[in-house]
């Protein structure tokens, strides 16, 4: 059957795209031929690592305090804001004397107060400039109360006491142990009143099976977590 002149016209350029199309699929890789799925690629994205890191290097310079227990101390962080009084909001460090500055009350004592307190203390110092304030103060982050863990562990290093802390606590915030820790030597290095060091023993063997667990005591700002 003679086919007409505009129909070959037709089926040849088929014939010709379809050769073209092979080519081009030999040449791209085969994922690059999926149909993208929206909700798989936002899912990708949202898990990408370098977008997340991970939560302990997210959260590496907050940390969350107890506001009625915690004792703001010199270096701490801290977040004052004061409602619908962006101006006098901010963000200070405590200074060695254990003072902020803050507008229009200017030089203030931060240091020995609970968060909760020290809310009460500016608003009253601010009660004089603003009809009744509301302030509120966080504590971004913990660097007058640290605790450090040496020796055969995943990661020793320095370590935020924004909560009680005991020394098993101390042990698993640092990954726990190496492969040859001596775990029945452990101790602590602590500073006494007269300025000189208390050595107070860890039997981790011991702790673990539920024998002397007074060993495992609340650690104190200082204390040095050695790990043999």
């Amino acid at each position: 059957m003679k086919l007409h002149h505009g129909e070959r016209r037709r089926k040849l350029r088929l014939v010709v795209q379809g050769i073209l199309l092979a080519g081009l699929v030999g040449f791209l890789p085969a994922n690059s031929l999926a149909v993208p799925d929206g909700r798989k690629a936002s899912q990708d994205s949202a898990q990408s690592p370098k977008d997340n890191p991970p939560q302990g290097a997210a959260a590496a310079g907050h940390s969350a305090v107890n506001n009625d227990v915690y004792t703001v101390g010199p270096a701490d962080v801290l977040k004052i804001d004061v409602w619908q009084e962006p101006e006098v909001s901010s963000i200070v460090a405590v200074r060695p004397d254990g003072k902020i500055s803050l507008p229009l009350i200017g030089d203030i004592n931060a240091s020995g107060y609970t968060p909760n307190q020290l809310q009460d203390v500016l608003a009253a110092k601010l009660h004089a400039f603003i009809a009744n304030p509301e302030v509120s103060v966080t504590v971004q982050e913990v660097k007058s109360r640290k605790f450090n863990v040496l020796g055969e562990v995943q990661h020793p290093g320095s370590y935020s006491l924004a909560q009680p802390v005991r020394i098993l606590d101390a042990i698993g915030m640092a990954g726990g142990f190496r492969d040859f820790a001596k775990v029945s030597k452990i101790y602590v290095l602590r500073r006494s009143s007269d300025g000189g060091n208390l050595r107070l023993p860890f039997n981790y063997k011991q702790v673990i099976q539920g024998n002397d667990t007074d060993q495992n005591v609340e650690l104190e700002p200082g204390d040095t977590v050695v790990v043999p």
